[in-house]
């Protein structure tokens, strides 16, 4: 099962960060700190993607597998019950969405469009289970919340619409231009 998953700059900046069990504030904090040390002292070139995952996530029996790409870490905190390879695949799997999602996907676009990586990181793994490996299954998943997004959109702006045709209608005008027909004489009484 997936315990955490996160996203850091090579400064250590928590860019993205899904905790599937829950810790107070100051241990997240405390979990990112110790979790960027391990990983960012480690040389890219000459050790694996897994270590033993810090004290504050679990000790022994929890795995940190992470990938390194341009400026951002990303790391998966796993217990023992999955598959190294298999979760670093995952993140191949979530980067390369994000890359097609964003083209080219960079730290900017985990800082301005976070609604969007977590609806992406959503239909990946949820409640630490992993859901879907598919890249093309999740981009059309993202397809179809753009389309309902954009018709929404469409949907709230009717009510502007209709109030701005009704003041291109000019009724003021439209009143004095009224022409009322005669009111019968009835009983002797003048209007």
């Amino acid at each position: 099962m997936i315990k955490a998953i996160l996203v850091f700059n090579n400064y250590g900046k928590p860019r993205l960060t899904k905790f599937y069990h829950h810790y107070a504030e100051d241990v997240q904090q405390n979990i990112i700190r110790e979790t960027f040390q391990l990983v960012s002292k480690r040389d890219d070139s000459v050790v694996c993607n897994f270590l033993e995952g810090g004290s504050l996530i679990g000790g022994s029996d929890y795995r940190l597998i992470y990938r390194h790409y341009a400026t951002l870490y990303f790391v998966f905190c796993v217990d023992s019950s999955e598959s190294e390879l298999g979760i670093l695949d995952l993140i191949q799997v979530f980067v390369e969405t994000l890359d097609k999602c964003f083209e080219n996907v960079c730290e900017l676009d985990l800082i301005f469009h976070v609604d969007k990586v977590h609806h992406i990181l959503n239909e990946l793994v949820m409640g630490g289970m992993v859901l879907e490996t598919n890249a093309n299954e999740i981009l059309l998943r993202i397809e179809e919340q753009n389309k309902l997004e954009k018709q929404e959109a469409g949907l709230s702006t009717a009510p502007a619409r209709a109030v701005s045709a009704v003041k291109n209608m000019n009724i003021p005008q439209q009143i004095k231009d009224m022409k009322l027909p005669d009111l019968p004489n009835i009983g002797g009484l003048k209007f």
